[in-house]
């Protein structure tokens, strides 16, 4: 039932036809988060290579990065903008929350996402075809596991009643840590030479500067930063990966 939760929660396909799941299971479904990562790397790299075999590499690669936003419905991407505004305008910790809450999309929230997508096309464009395949397998899943911690790291910063997902989620139990650790790690295996094995570390010193940022600016975390979090770790792993395969070749 938890990760049954966590793919109707992270996604945008009908798995919620299966069968009715209980409303406190969503509260347990960030341990199931770096599942859900093998299922979008999944289709994304699919997508990639299939379309490539049609289209330039380049239209390929866009039409990955598009696939995952239609099977999330760009919940990650909606909490990054959200992020950026947040952060970017609010100068005290309930004039971040605030703004965060707030649907309509500011400045700091439209530049935010050109940089982020102009940064993901580029860096998956710099890569030759397998190796970019490669690394959105681990990427994704990766990066969502590493991003889960953050639930063990810092509280919530909102009342639950606030939240804009009406969800609040518990820590982790050790079962469910080592779960999510397992989820993130075992994707690794995809990466081509154990070199980019290195690219991890962009994603762990990401991780922690911005939780550490989130902890100093709001005491804690929101919907929205997990979903900031995440695509920013992701980022950070592909940077690893562009700057080690420049070096190695």
């Amino acid at each position: 039932m938890r990760i049954l939760a966590a793919f109707i929660f992270f996604t945008r396909l009908p798995f919620w036809r299966i069968t009715s799941v209980p409303g406190d299971y969503f509260k347990n479904v960030v341990s199931g988060w770096a599942m859900t990562g093998w299922l979008t790397a999944g289709i994304s790299a699919a997508v990639l290579y299939s379309s490539a075999l049609v289209f330039p590499v380049s239209v390929a690669i866009l039409l990955a990065i598009i696939s995952r936003l239609l099977i999330t419905g760009c919940l990650h991407e909606d909490g990054l903008a959200d992020f950026f505004d947040g952060f970017g305008g609010g100068s005290d910790k309930q004039k971040i929350l605030s703004i965060m809450k707030d649907s309509h999309i500011g400045t700091y929230g439209v530049v935010g996402l050109v940089f982020y997508f102009l940064m993901l096309y580029t860096l998956l464009s710099s890569l030759p075809l397998d190796l970019a395949g490669c690394a959105i397998l681990t990427a994704d899943p990766f990066a969502k596991g590493v991003s889960s911690m953050i639930i063990n790291r810092l509280p919530y910063a909102r009342k639950e009643e606030d939240s804009k997902a009406k969800v609040v989620y518990s820590p982790m139990t050790p079962g469910e840590y080592l779960f999510s650790a397992i989820c993130g790690l075992f994707p690794l295996v995809w990466l081509p030479e154990i070199h980019y094995l290195w690219a991890t570390l962009p994603v762990l010193l990401c991780w922690y500067l911005l939780t550490s940022f989130m902890k100093k600016k709001i005491g804690g975390y929101t919907g929205d930063c997990c979903g900031a979090l995440t695509l920013l770790c992701e980022l950070s792993f592909y940077i690893g990966i562009v700057l080690i395969y420049s070096v190695t070749h």
